[in-house]
């Protein structure tokens, strides 16, 4: 009976764990896309260097979390975002604005689609 205990013990422990990583990416994407949506707001104004601290902010974010991300998600993923965040950055260099919205975009959609994949779902699980 004490190894039922025990192996319930550890299966509650790794749904916790789950949940909590669930959560706490939904939140750091969520500001991270927040950050992205005001640069995007700050580059249609004219305010490239604006744009361009706040892609910054964002990147450096992501980087400060680059282990636990690695080491969480698929390397595939993490490494889409970071292309991500190169190449807004080097379309903000540049003020193209059209393309930079659009590199924007799909940086946006990939940290909304990371944070998805991530939740606890029926669709996810099955």
């Amino acid at each position: 009976m004490k190894r039922v205990w025990i192996a319930l013990a550890i299966l509650a422990s790794i749904l916790a764990a789950t949940l909590c990583h669930s959560v706490y990416l939904g939140h750091f994407t969520r500001d991270l896309t927040a950050l992205l949506e005001t640069a995007e707001a700050e580059a249609e104004a004219g305010n490239w260097d604006s744009a361009l601290d706040l892609t910054q902010t964002a990147r450096d974010k992501w980087d400060a979390r680059d282990s636990y991300l690695h080491i969480t998600l698929r390397h595939d993923v993490t490494d889409g975002i970071y292309t991500g965040f190169r190449e807004v950055a080097e379309l903000l260099h540049c003020q193209e604005q059209g393309e930079y919205s659009a590199a924007n975009a799909r940086l946006i959609a990939g940290l909304e689609l990371l944070s998805e994949a991530e939740q606890l779902t029926l669709q996810n699980v099955l």
